[in-house]
């Protein structure tokens, strides 16, 4: 991956990259504001070193961590933005736009349709292509059936299943069509 340009030209320049193990610490550290604001959920290390392979992280100049986000496969054709988070210093300086973009062109290499976030951040999801999810009527009753059978939290989130909290943290369910809309 390539550097990538600042929204703000006097900012330094980042680089996205895989996440390795040994940045699952310098992750923490980037969600662990973000969890006290109840913007994302605080996860345990063990979560973060079985997704790592999921992740992508911005890396400032002096070799800091200054951003991730995960892409999580839940379905052939859906997957979840997750845990996208940028240091304080560096919000509004592009480092969450161009890891979307690189969730979102991973979603498409792998052949996913859809890709679903909870957010607090609509106006920025908005931006990206995002829609507000009015109800989960894109599932069909089969794929519903299996993605019950998933252990992973976020699949419950995506349906909206009692069993999770019932989105304690009152972000909003947002959904984006990489390759052409499929409604009807």
């Amino acid at each position: 991956m390539t550097p990538e340009t600042s929204v703000d030209p006097a900012a330094p320049a980042f680089t996205l990259r895989r996440a390795r193990t040994s940045d699952v610490a310098a992750i923490k550290r980037l969600v662990a504001p973000l969890a006290e604001r109840r913007i994302l959920i605080s996860k345990e290390s063990v979560a973060y070193y079985e997704a790592i392979q999921e992740f992508r992280v911005a890396e400032g100049p002096d070799g800091e961590l200054v951003g991730c986000g995960a892409l999580h496969v839940m379905w052939e054709d859906l997957a979840e933005i997750r845990t996208l988070a940028a240091a304080d210093a560096w919000r509004g300086h592009g480092v969450g736009h161009a890891l979307v973009e690189q969730l979102l062109q991973e979603a498409r290499d792998v052949g996913v349709q859809r890709v679903f976030c909870l957010t607090f951040e609509v106006g920025f999801f908005e931006r990206h292509g995002f829609e507000v999810m009015a109800d989960q009527s894109g599932v069909d009753p089969e794929v519903y059936s299996e993605l019950l059978r998933s252990h992973d939290e976020g699949v419950a989130e995506f349906l909206d299943l009692a069993r999770v909290k019932p989105n304690t943290l009152g972000n909003t369910r947002m959904i984006r069509w990489l390759h052409g809309r499929a409604r009807e």
